[in-house]
């Protein structure tokens, strides 16, 4: 099967999705970017797209080549909230930048909005909304293709954001980072799908917290909360790039590896591949990832399913299929390796004897919302950290 993946015509979202195409997503922007030097780690705002573009451009570019149809902006957390006076040339240059990449393939640009602090903090639900809407004040000057209410834990959040997109008049998605347990007020993964279509969106799923094999259980028990209901959308899944069966509620946030020491847990590129596979099993049709997904799992769900699509992405010219390439190795024994049934079967290994398979999630109670929770204005004190240590301390040890 050839590569294939250049310019022409361009159908919609819904188009695509109506006529049961698999649409890519991209992947992981915030903590790759932070790896490469171009993202501060604690409040993990976008400033990137202004201060390297080059950097953002890069990266968009690596997950279109991979196989990815959707270029999303990079504006997660860029509110005035959290961003104050640079939040609308950070929203207007993300969507530059997506654009220009997108134009260079069949790729949409997404415009993308996430959970604010302000509702954790005091639930202002017009305060809420308006920072929401100057986000798509900026989508809509820059006439993205459609919409995403991606990474809310809160459902009723969720439901503001997907009413302020819908009133543009173009598609809108909506993800909850959830797992089987449901948002942070005991709302149910199907519930929380029912009330997003109630809401407006024509494609619900999940995004981020969860790992590949936890967030395909979260979205089987959306897909059964909107037959049981009745309700209709199109499914959309983005994983963690990372596995994470021992979280919590609260997803890998709640790890004690978040965010400096997670590499152990990077998903394989077959990882991603059965990932991809499930997905397309179970009807999701647009299949991407969050955090930690690189662009080479981006490549691993295009080829997995390039039979459903018909082509292989432009990424895919320089590797070989499961291995195959390896036949060409000096090495009789690597040369052995170039099979799918080797690389499906393999038991990793992580290289770290005497470290745990799994982790104790921290668990201090405060997700549903406290003051604890809002987003500061100025550096943590030397007096807080040392609270926060202690209190640390003496969770570990119960």
């Amino acid at each position: 099967m050839a590569p294939a993946g250049g310019p022409g015509a361009k159908k919609g979202i819904l188009e695509r999705l109506e006529n049961g195409e698999v649409v890519v997503g991209d992947g992981s922007f915030l903590l790759t970017l932070e790896k490469r030097g171009y993202v501060k780690a604690g409040l993990w705002t976008p400033e990137a797209v202004v201060e390297y573009p080059n950097a953002v451009r890069q990266l968009h570019m690596e997950f279109l080549r991979a196989g990815s149809n959707v270029m999303q902006t990079f504006t997660f957390s860029a509110n005035e909230d959290n961003m104050e006076s640079k939040w609308e040339d950070v929203n207007a240059a993300a969507c530059d930048l997506a654009r220009e990449v997108a134009g260079k393939g069949d790729a949409l640009v997404a415009g993308g909005i996430c959970q604010t602090s302000a509702y954790t903090h005091h639930k202002d639900e017009a305060r809420v909304k308006q920072l929401f809407q100057r986000q798509l004040d900026v989508f809509a000057r820059k006439n993205v293709d459609f919409l995403i209410a991606e990474y809310f834990e809160h459902a009723e959040e969720a439901m503001w954001a997907v009413e302020v997109l819908k009133a543009l008049g173009k598609p809108v998605a909506a993800t909850m980072c959830i797992g089987p347990d449901g948002d942070m007020h005991g709302v149910s993964p199907g519930e929380c799908a029912v009330k997003l279509v109630k809401a407006g969106a024509a494609i619900v799923g999940v995004n981020c917290r969860f790992g590949p094999s936890t967030s395909l259980k979260t979205m089987k028990l959306m897909k059964a909360g909107l037959q049981a209901a009745g309700s209709k959308a199109h499914l959309m899944v983005q994983s963690l790039g990372f596995h994470t069966p021992d979280c919590g509620k609260g997803g890998f946030v709640d790890l004690p590896e978040y965010p400096f020491g997670l590499e152990p847990r990077v998903a394989t590129r077959w990882d991603i591949q059965k990932y991809a596979r499930e997905a397309y099993k179970l009807g999701v049709r647009y299949i991407g990832g969050c955090c930690g997904f690189e662009p080479y799992h981006i490549r691993a769900i295009a080829e997995e399913l390039a039979p459903e699509r018909g082509f292989l992405p432009p990424a895919s010219e320089k590797h070989g299929s499961w291995g195959s390439g390896l036949d060409m190795h000096t090495k009789p024994w690597i040369r052995a390796r170039a099979r799918k049934e080797y690389w499906e079967n393999l038991r990793i290994a992580s290289g770290r004897p005497y470290n745990p398979s799994m982790s104790k999630p921290d668990a201090w109670g405060v997700t549903k919302g406290t003051a604890e929770l809002m987003q500061q204005k100025e550096a943590t004190s030397e007096q807080q950290l040392r609270e926060l240590f202690e209190k640390q301390k003496f969770k570990s040890a119960q």
